[in-house]
């Protein structure tokens, strides 16, 4: 019978403070407490996520996190196996709070502290939710990183293909900045693009015309710049339906250039599942295309719960997990990493975004 073994999980690599308990035994995978405390009004007036202001509020709020999470579950530390902390990558002053969060809880309670990658919380979520076995193709979609990533374990990633530039949130963000709509820009774009016409604006689908499963969304948000102004000029500002229709024609670029690079992700790595996870993976015309092209191809597809595309603890103490039963442990030397590649053996991606250099 496979031991019992419950995590505490902490995450703060960009604006949201999270901490989750999370078990995995005999009776399978339970979620005890997953406590997100966000901070969108804190950025708002900045059109964007404020590093320094981030920074402050995980400091403030990590060990409130904590408490809510362990009377939410009912345990006590004793009752805990180990600490997961997001280490990187990510804001470098959010990931200190974090870790210094998890250092502290390890050095007072004797646990065992587990350094986890934030990307491999993402990439291994669909285990979590669905129990999906290796190996599957991961489809990492937030608003600093973007990649397709075949998993073949808890620590063994191959990544096929990415964003050479804007990650696709960050994209959506910009959008919404250009368009006057509210911050975060990915679910005002879509709630806007669900009223517009989408064929009225025809913006291009960046590297579609070269092979590999590569990506690059910072043309497509000029390209819709280039848009909005003409119709400025011509008209002398935006209708409402004009800028639906950027949004629903932005929204459908983005959808098609996914749609084709899955097709060739699934080509290059043929595998039985196709997962999806993120903060863009919350956007229901993204997800409904996908499925598609799964259904296609003959592939499972999965997408975890809207409440864990973003950014949680729960997929960090899932991930602590995973690297606790392999053996993995760190120690009180673990370091803040803003860059942390999942693929250590792949050239690093040119370009960079809000969280810096893709990964």
């Amino acid at each position: 019978m496979r031991q019992s073994i419950t995590i505490l999980g902490i995450e703060s690599s960009c604006d949201d403070t999270a901490a989750a308990i999370v078990r995995d035994g005999p009776e399978g995978r339970q979620i005890l407490a997953n406590v997100v405390e966000g901070q969108t009004s804190l950025h708002a007036a900045f059109g964007g996520v404020v590093p320094e202001i981030a920074a402050r509020a995980h400091a403030e709020r990590v060990d409130g996190c904590v408490s809510k999470a362990m009377a939410e579950a009912g345990l006590g530390f004793g009752d805990l196996d180990a600490v997961a902390v997001t280490a990187g990558p990510g804001l470098i002053g959010g990931v200190m709070a974090g870790v210094m969060c998890g250092k502290g809880i390890s050095a007072a309670t004797g646990l065992p502290l587990i350094g986890v990658n934030h990307l491999a919380g993402h990439a291994l979520t669909p285990r979590l939710t669905d129990g999906l076995a290796f190996p599957y193709i991961m489809l990492l979609v937030s608003g600093g990183h973007c990649q397709y990533l075949r998993v073949d374990g808890a620590d063994q990633f191959t990544r096929l293909g990415g964003s050479i530039d804007d990650a696709p949130g960050e994209a959506f963000d910009k959008v919404a900045k250009l368009l006057g709509l509210a911050q975060p820009g990915g679910p005002a774009v879509e709630a806007e693009a669900r009223k517009g016409d989408a064929k009225r604006f025809p913006l291009p689908r960046p590297l579609m015309d070269r092979p590999g499963c590569d990506m690059s969304f910072s043309g497509l948000k000029t390209a819709l710049l280039r848009a909005r102004d003409k119709v400025i000029a011509e008209k002398g500002g935006l209708t409402l339906a004009d800028r639906a229709d950027l949004c629903a024609g932005f929204q459908a670029a983005v959808t098609d250039v996914f749609a084709e690079k899955t097709r060739r992700a699934l080509a290059l790595a043929p595998v039985g599942a196709l997962a999806v996870a993120g903060g863009v993976a919350a956007n229901l015309a993204i997800r409904a295309e996908l499925e598609t092209v799964c259904a296609v191809s003959g592939v499972r597809f999965l997408a975890p719960p809207l409440a864990l595309c973003t950014d949680n603890a729960a997929m960090i103490a899932w991930a602590g997990i995973e690297r606790f039963r392999s053996g993995a442990r760190d120690d009180l030397t673990l370091s803040a990493r803003p860059r942390w590649p999942l693929d250590q053996s792949s050239p690093a991606l040119l370009g960079s975004g809000k969280k810096g250099a893709k990964l």
